[in-house]
């Protein structure tokens, strides 16, 4: 009997992970795949209430139009989840910033400083 091989995991999940965590951190690829997800949602709005509407007929194709609008209103979310998540970090950092302005504050304005700044 020949010795098989080890099993592969599977790749695809981890890689995922990794790049979602990579989109998510930078400020920059978040707002631009914010931005996209935005232009797609609305694109998708105005296509499924204008050009596709025969092609989305609830009463002809019930699984097309469920699925296109689950996807609109997933795309949505998206964006809806993106912007809470920035708006959350930039109160984060305004916080982290304000905090490090109140400790840097009291050693500027010492009293055996003469100047009022700090020696350096």
């Amino acid at each position: 009997m020949e010795p098989q091989p080890p099993k592969k995991s599977f790749w695809m999940v981890p890689f995922t992970v990794q790049v979602t965590r990579g989109l998510l951190r930078d400020e920059r690829s978040r707002r631009r795949t914010m931005g996209i997800s935005l232009l797609v949602a609305v694109v998708m709005l105005v296509a499924g209430l204008t050009v596709l509407r025969p092609w989305l007929n609830p009463h002809e194709h019930p699984w097309r139009f469920i699925f296109y609008w689950f996807a609109c209103a997933w795309e949505t979310l998206l964006v809806l989840l993106l912007a809470l998540l920035d708006l959350l970090l930039i109160r984060a950092q305004a916080r982290a910033t304000r905090r490090a302005l109140q400790e840097e504050l009291p050693r500027r304005t010492t009293p055996d400083s003469s100047s009022g700044e700090q020696d350096e």
